[in-house]
């Protein structure tokens, strides 16, 4: 059995309390930014909680004054690493490494919930985008950095933002690079809603979705995941499908039993 906490390349750590996982970047010195052995620990964070016994809800954070303040520009120069077609090999099933780090939230079986605070820039930003949920501090700092170093977008916000935010606004904020604020980043759709405290009532939320039946979560996730994509026959037959699935099953019955008894439910973990 592993046990927590549980520490990745000196850069992330998750810590379990019930049912959640807390996962925190933890380089705040650096204000969490992306150098070779952060990308690598949110990647290898991700995939322990992928197959992780009990864990029915995450909450991603960063430690220090900010959430991630982007890549870290040292690793730009080992041009090495940029040559030779590596950010066009998908070395994790339609991702990359970069992608991955970003893509590997929206990929568990649970839901993620980002508490962002400070400076989240260029692929901090889309780290956090990985996550179902965001919590974000009203004056927090935000920007869509990459053009800034003449780069483009390309840790999967393309796919994150799709749907959440407008196309017009995300073309001026990723051509221009301006800053904007944890206000401006839920009009936008970047984010779902402020908070005084993000971290305190991410891990509130967290523990309320924990305590829903873990079958029925993950279903409603995964339906969110796939549907995008589908036209309205494929929407309505995964709908009937998931459904399907979870009518009748043990978490199901003792769900409605719990409702009637008026009492805690005990479901079982997948």
């Amino acid at each position: 059995m592993n046990t927590y906490p549980m520490n990745f390349h000196d850069r992330v750590t998750i810590t379990l309390d019930g049912h959640v996982a807390h996962v925190l970047l933890d380089r705040a010195d650096k204000m969490n930014a992306l150098d070779d052995a952060m990308f690598e620990a949110i990647i290898a964070a991700g995939h322990h909680l992928h197959n992780a016994k009990g864990v029915r809800c995450v909450v991603l954070s960063g430690a220090g004054r900010s959430f991630c303040a982007g890549l870290d520009l040292s690793s730009m120069g080992k041009t090495e690493r940029w040559e030779g077609g590596g950010l066009t090999e998908r070395t994790h099933g339609n991702a990359n490494r970069p992608q991955q780090a970003a893509m590997v939230w929206r990929k568990l079986p649970m839901p993620v919930i980002a508490a962002v605070h400070g400076v989240c820039f260029g692929g901090g930003l889309q780290v956090a985008s990985g996550a179902d949920i965001r919590l974000i501090a009203a004056d927090a700092r935000l920007a869509v950095m990459e053009v800034k170093w003449g780069l483009v977008p390309d840790m999967a916000g393309y796919v994150l933002w799709r749907g959440n935010v407008r196309d017009d606004v995300l073309r001026e904020l990723t051509y221009t690079h301006r800053e904007f604020s944890g206000e401006e980043a839920v009009a936008f759709g970047f984010a779902t809603r402020t908070s005084a405290d993000p971290l305190a009532d991410a891990l509130a939320l967290a523990h309320e979705i924990a305590g829903k039946s873990p079958t029925a979560v993950r279903g409603a996730k995964s339906l969110s995941n796939r549907t995008p994509d589908m036209d309205v026959d494929g929407v309505l037959m995964a709908e009937s499908m998931a459904q399907h699935e979870l009518m009748f099953s043990r978490n199901q019955m003792e769900a409605v039993r719990a409702g009637m008894e008026r009492r805690a439910p005990e479901f079982v973990d997948p």
